[in-house]
């Protein structure tokens, strides 16, 4: 029993003098109420929400950009990269089983260990052993280390679900300024069409002395904005048509297969008043973030616990022998068992340095993941006011194209009814067309800051749907 309380007593003595130091972080993770969080739960966001434009070709590209473009590799080999980081640290919990094979032709000393006739002479020399490890990680060393390449793990996955978002996003947006040049240049070619026909009324009237050479120049400056308005726009598609082939890793000839659009740009899409309470839940982003804490709370342990003894169970099994002839014999056996306790006692400093870089780094991952949330309540409140805002006006801009409409319309029948000259309708059909297409923009933009919030509230992302 005396034995049996001294080793006992021994063990504590040796566990406290492996005692790790105290540490402290010094930042935190700020909590969502911190951060103004306390509307009611986002709508609900269905992952394929760009859907909701009713656009085959927009799905179609996302599909192909989702699927093809160079960011969305880099992330998932990250993932292939975390995922054997994961598969090596739990490797390291099984039993390691090694052979060792050692044929050779030695002299042996005659003056050694072998005595004659083996000794002073030339002697085949086998060894051939089978080895056996296993860590049996008393203290959670090894655990902790599994813990944190899994989580790192679950941080890249989060980061490719981000990565999709983000790609998404960006062709979303990039097909609604699509949408919008589509829509302009067809405002332009209405105009060009009507003035066109202007033009030919007024020439055929200064033929016939009914109008003068002014006239004829001031319908002429108007279809000449009217063409530079369908300029614009064809140059906008084509920059358009250039970033979607770059979002989809394509070449310059994917544009070729991209053609009209159809996407609404009322398409409905849900639209919160205040900043939800679970917009940091609904973020991929937000979901990476803690992951790499707890993958860094991880780590500290595995710093913590390299303080204590490491214990292994070692054994083998073989044949030693000298003389080819003696290696298959039963004398030949050979096998041994036993334990390996690793214990540090002056490791220069080393430990304690681990333990404070992991600490630190502890604190890296909680100032990153504050730096996210921040990041993510000011988008999520950006995308709302603006979204608000641009709703306004355009409702503003639709009462601007109405109106220059209907004093257009009664300039018209004032002038034929020889009231007011020809040249009293140039000023308001400058300001429709350019009314006209300020609607359009405005709708378009529109469009897109509802396509930010959606981005913003994390776009249907759910932490269940990312699993390992």
């Amino acid at each position: 029993m005396s034995r049996a309380v001294w080793a006992m007593g021994t063990l504590a003595v040796l566990l406290a003098g492996c005692a790790a130091p105290a540490t402290h972080q010094s930042v935190t993770p700020v909590a969502p109420m911190q951060m103004g969080l306390a509307g009611g739960p986002a709508p609900y966001i269905d992952q394929a929400w760009w859907r909701s434009f009713g656009d085959p070709q927009l799905d179609r590209i996302v599909a192909d950009a989702t699927g093809g473009n160079p960011s969305l590799a880099t992330a998932l080999a990250r993932v292939r990269q975390a995922q054997a980081g994961l598969e090596r640290q739990q490797a390291e919990r099984n039993l390691d089983v090694s052979a060792d094979l050692s044929p050779q032709v030695q002299r042996l000393s005659g003056r050694y260990i072998i005595p004659p006739p083996y000794g002073g002479s030339v002697r085949f020399v086998g060894t051939g052993v089978v080895n056996l490890s296993y860590n049996l990680d008393l203290f959670g060393r090894q655990q902790a280390a599994i813990l944190e390449a899994r989580q790192s793990a679950q941080a890249a996955r989060y980061d490719v679900a981000a990565a999709r978002l983000a790609i998404a996003g960006s062709v979303v947006q990039t097909y609604l300024d699509l949408v919008r040049a589509d829509a302009q240049a067809a405002i332009a070619r209405a105009t060009i069409t009507e003035r066109e026909r202007s033009l030919r009324l007024v020439e055929a009237q200064v033929r016939n002395q009914l109008a003068s050479k002014v006239q004829s120049t001031a319908a002429a400056t108007l279809l000449a904005q009217a063409r530079e308005a369908l300029t614009a726009a064809e140059g906008s598609r084509a920059l358009a048509v250039n970033a979607l082939a770059a979002l989809a890793g394509r070449g310059s000839d994917y544009g070729a297969g991209i053609g009209p659009t159809a996407a609404r740009l009322d398409a409905g899409l849900p639209v919160p008043t205040v900043l939800p309470a679970d917009l940091l839940a609904r973020r991929p982003d937000i979901a990476a973030a803690q992951a790499r804490i707890a993958a860094a709370a991880a780590g500290q342990q595995v710093a913590r616990r390299a303080y204590y003894p490491n214990v292994n169970l070692t054994a083998l099994a073989g044949l030693q022998a000298i003389g080819i002839g003696n290696l298959f014999s039963l004398d030949a056996g050979t096998a041994g068992g036993g334990g390996a306790i690793h214990l540090p006692i002056f490791e220069g400093g080393r430990l304690r340095a681990g333990l404070q870089s992991a600490t630190a780094q502890v604190d890296l991952a909680n100032a990153a993941y504050n730096e996210r949330v921040v990041g993510a309540v000011r988008e999520a409140a950006d995308a709302l006011a603006l979204s608000t805002n641009l709703q306004a006006q355009r409702q503003r801009a639709e009462q601007v194209v109405r109106g220059f409409a209907e004093t257009g319309r009664l300039n018209a029948v004032r002038v034929s009814s020889g009231l007011n000259s020809q040249l009293d309708l140039v000023d308001n059909d400058v300001r429709l067309l350019d009314a006209r297409l300020t609607a359009t923009n405005l709708a378009a933009e529109a469009a897109r800051q509802r396509v930010a919030l959606v981005l913003a509230l994390g776009g249907g992302f759910s932490a269940e749907s990312v699993q390992p």
